[in-house]
């Protein structure tokens, strides 16, 4: 290569990186800058979410993502940044209405409200109204820019006459894009503008409708100030004080899982208790109980009622098309919405006003495997491979990606009956405590392993002395209690749970107590207890609205609820979506016969 070859190479190299505009995030992944016009943004994954999870949230499919970041269907992880197509540009984005409409945007170093505000020729509180969790902006977060309104553009009069606005196509528009701007139909711009029959191009004037139902004549208000737009996201609200809490609760009373509805009126009698327990404190309450059937057609006829359209809080629902009529319901009537059973979810992505308590298995085990690692960080970690039909295969991997981001080394081995003692005792280690992780929840799995456990850690084996040696393990494993009690106190035993009541504790001796004297029976014998679940949510809701008022979510940092049974984070899922429940209970058998419940957050 000559020595201008050389010249013109370096030089084209360096063109090519100073276009790139290169940002890294803080796990020092370099990410491209979302300029103005481009078709993708980017996502920085979370704890807990999934690939389906932001798929749905932006209103894509899971192919897209796999499109643009092969290595993703591999499996993602915390702190990952991915790219997402803008939906227009989605190869099958998921069915929107108008509402839906929006354009994703990541933010820039040195990016504010208001610069967000011109860039986009979008008003300041618009934005903000589309990102009710927004409060401060943070480099790598997404938030989303909503369609320009007509009554927006600059105008000094409305009048009542059809007007035509003339824009000129910017490079990289579609019109899907240009119809979203616009808040207007794909069909209506064809119409006025046939020429786009031949497609869109650059430098095109298109015609653009606007009108006006009223008679009003309107000056273009001030504009704020830089200072003004920018205290929009640090405002202090008020509290909304509510004098007479309205209630609603829906539940399945009659739906054709017959076995399902003695859980169901066991909700509802410990949601009694609750309320019960306000009265008795002089709080107001107004409670309306409906039955939601199976399918759509008593859920449409109660969102009719008076009670639905002035509740502050509507409770339930079981099957997930209920769900989603009741989410949008609420969204569209500003309620907060609490979804008491299900772990999927799909509403509480794009709904500010839904609460979801069952936390979805990806929070969960991501949030277990970070507890996990935060206690075992200095023992010896042995993952027992079982492989029988009730693996906890998510949640291993989810323990062994916490393990290798930490760089915490872990041992595994295969489960043999025969030769399982002299196994494990081989991989022990005489100075530090060993933490023995089953891949299993089953019952059978913990029968196979506990007493030998046990052994190794209470008497000398092969000239050995004992070792310290804990268990780490399942939700399901409160349920075997009856066979397994005495070894899980013996081996000091931990393990995760969404829920867990102790039943030696006065508050739920208390509990069952009450709950019997009211309804003249005993709560099922079920884990998670229903009755409890119920009593549980509606305390947590109940005062919340007693202490923050109708708008509390701005308040639940600061709201630290004693349970019974189950534990309540509830973390907004993106700046425009809903909360879901992201407890988890670390809990720990003691050899001193005493049970340690520990939220982790």
């Amino acid at each position: 290569m000559n020595r201008h070859s050389l010249f013109l190479c370096i030089i084209l190299l360096i063109t090519a990186l100073s276009g790139l505009q290169a940002q890294v995030n803080n796990n020092g992944q370099a990410i491209a800058s979302n300029v103005q016009g481009d078709d993708i943004f980017y996502h920085t994954i979370e704890r807990g979410q999934t690939v389906y999870s932001i798929a749905t949230m932006y209103g894509v499919s899971q192919d897209d993502i796999y499109r643009l970041n092969p290595g993703s269907k591999e499996g993602i992880r915390a702190g990952d940044v991915l790219k997402v197509p803008q939906r227009d540009v989605a190869v099958n984005p998921v069915e929107a209405d108008d509402s839906d409409m929006y354009i994703y945007h990541t933010i820039q170093p040195k990016e504010t409200l208001y610069s967000l505000s011109k860039r986009y020729k979008v008003q300041a509180p618009d934005i903000v109204r589309a990102n009710p969790g927004l409060t401060v902006l943070k480099y790598g977060q997404t938030i989303r820019i909503p369609a320009t309104r007509i009554e927006e553009l600059p105008t000094t009069e409305v009048k009542t006459v059809r007007k035509e606005l003339e824009y000129k196509v910017e490079r990289w528009q579609t019109i899907y894009r240009i119809s979203r701007k616009f808040n207007i139909s794909s069909a209506e711009l064809i119409r006025l503008n046939p020429q786009l029959k031949d497609g869109l191009k650059e430098g095109m004037v298109l015609k653009i409708p606007m009108q006006s139902e009223e008679i009003v004549t309107e000056e273009v208000s001030r504009p704020m100030s830089e200072r003004e737009v920018n205290a929009l996201l640090t405002e202090t609200k008020p509290v909304e004080r509510v004098d007479l809490m309205k209630v609603a609760l829906l539940l399945p009373f009659s739906t054709t899982d017959r076995q399902a509805i003695p859980r169901f009126v066991e909700y509802y009698e410990g949601l009694l208790l609750a309320v019960d327990s306000l009265k008795n404190r002089g709080c107001s309450l107004e409670l309306s109980v409906y039955d939601t059937g199976d399918g759509l057609v008593k859920v449409n006829q109660i969102l009719n009622e008076p009670a639905l359209q002035e509740a502050n809080l509507i409770i339930g629902a079981v099957q997930n098309d209920q769900i989603h009529r009741i989410s949008e319901f609420a969204q569209e009537k500003q309620i907060k919405y609490v979804i008491p059973f299900t772990s999927r979810n799909d509403d509480v992505l794009s709904n500010a006003y839904a609460y979801q308590v069952n936390t979805p298995h990806s929070y969960l085990y991501a949030n277990a495997a970070k507890a996990g690692c935060d206690l075992f960080t200095n023992d010896n970690i042995i993952i027992l491979k079982i492989g029988d039909k009730d693996e906890k295969t998510e949640f291993i991997q989810a323990f062994k990606g916490e393990m290798e981001q930490r760089n915490i080394p872990h041992k595994e081995l295969s489960f043999t009956r025969e030769t399982f003692v002299d196994d494990i005792q081989s991989l022990l280690d005489s100075e530090r405590r060993n933490i023995v992780l089953p891949t299993s929840s089953s019952l059978e799995a913990l029968n196979n392993v506990r007493s030998h456990l046990r052994m190794l850690s209470e008497i000398p084996y092969n000239d050995h002395p004992p070792y310290s040696i804990n268990l780490f393990g399942y939700p399901e494993w409160q349920t075997y209690t009856q066979h397994a009690l005495d070894d899980l106190y013996a081996l000091n035993t931990y393990i995760y749970s969404f829920f867990y009541a102790d039943n030696l504790s006065q508050d739920v001796q208390s509990f069952y107590s009450n709950y019997k004297n009211k309804f003249s029976k005993n709560l099922i014998n079920s884990f998670p207890k229903y009755g409890i679940l119920g009593f549980d949510t509606a305390m947590f809701f109940f005062d919340a609205l007693r202490q923050y008022g109708a708008n509390f979510e701005t308040n639940l940092d600061k709201f630290d609820h004693k349970s019974l049974q189950t534990g309540f984070n509830f973390e907004r899922v993106n700046n425009w979506g809903g909360f879901i429940n992201t407890n988890v209970f670390i809990v720990q058998y003691r050899d001193d016969y005493t049970v340690v419940r520990n939220n982790i957050r």
